[in-house]
């Protein structure tokens, strides 16, 4: 499992170091006339964003409802107030894969309209 995760996070800093590959080429694409190179890698950075915020927010918010549950089995009386906290936590996830789905959505809406 911890090989999983350091293959993720390895992923995750090729994929964020890619893009200024992409915008540094901009210049040199336009005078060539050949876009297709920044609209696909423009479309992968969106898809595999949007994709790895999902995994990462549905690993997180299972922990949490795990987490919860187990504490509620443990101590009923406190029920009330994890589930509360969890429900905040899960709202703060959620708002997270969200970020990332609106910065895809910029990418795919305003950067890529200028390479078509």
């Amino acid at each position: 499992m911890k090989r999983l995760y350091l293959a993720l996070i390895g992923l995750a800093v090729i994929l964020s170091g890619s893009g200024s590959l992409a915008w540094a080429a901009e210049e040199a694409s336009r005078s060539a006339g050949n876009n297709s190179l920044i609209l696909a890698a423009i479309f992968l950075a969106s898809g595999l964003g949007v994709g790895l915020a999902a995994v990462g927010v549905g690993v997180g918010q299972g922990n949490a409802v795990r987490g919860a549950c187990d504490g509620m089995a443990r101590n009923p009386g406190m029920a009330g107030k994890l589930m509360t906290t969890m429900l905040l936590g899960l709202a703060i996830m959620e708002a997270l894969a969200i970020y990332t789905l609106v910065i895809a959505l910029m990418l795919l809406f305003m950067f890529a309209d200028k390479f078509m």
